[in-house]
């Protein structure tokens, strides 16, 4: 018979203890610094991301019938031209130049024949990408000389942001429009 040596020690229930360990401190990490990070929501066609998601189809449905008739154009505007990138194929679409301080952005609603639309229901949204801290949203445009024209807005810090224009002219015709601005530093 083989004799058993008591002074042999087994260390894998020590094992055990030390990963499981390691996995709850990893696991309390990773909720810890995923509870600090901001989510931010994007405002695809001025609505939040869920409304937007839950309601795709009607919004395409609207949208569709929106630019079979009528145009939305940005007026009176700047642009900066975009150099395309030699290492990408998709074009870089030309952005709205934007000044530090006092800004208004005026918009032309038209039917196809040319007819400027003046009793459309028109909000205006002035959105940085990938957050909705610095988000300006005026729910009522105001039409002024055959144009839909917004107030003085205030643009202080420089980087990107987006223009959204939505424009109702009943319940089943909703346009929307969107460009890419730029403040430089």
């Amino acid at each position: 018979m083989k004799e058993h040596n008591k002074n042999e020690k087994t260390y894998w229930p020590h094992m055990i203890i030390g990963f499981l360990f390691i996995g709850l401190t990893l696991g309390y990490w990773t909720v810890k610094h995923a509870i600090q990070m901001p989510v931010q929501e994007v405002n695809e066609y001025m609505l939040k991301y869920q409304d937007a998601d839950m309601g795709i189809n009607d919004i395409l449905e609207k949208k569709q019938a929106f630019d079979k008739d009528y145009t939305i154009k940005l007026m009176n505007t700047k642009m900066m031209v975009m150099t395309d990138n030699i290492n990408s194929k998709i074009p870089q679409p030309n952005a709205v130049t934007l000044s530090k301080g006092a800004n208004h952005f005026s918009y032309s609603v038209t039917k196809k024949d040319g007819t400027v639309v003046s009793d459309g229901k028109v909000s205006f949204l002035l959105t940085r990408p990938h957050t909705r801290k610095d988000d300006v949203m005026i729910k009522q445009v105001s039409f002024k000389d055959g144009m839909y024209v917004t107030p003085m807005l205030d643009i202080e810090k420089p980087g990107r942001y987006t223009l959204q224009f939505r424009a109702k002219i009943d319940d089943n015709t909703v346009g929307y429009a969107e460009e890419r601005a730029y403040l430089k530093p």
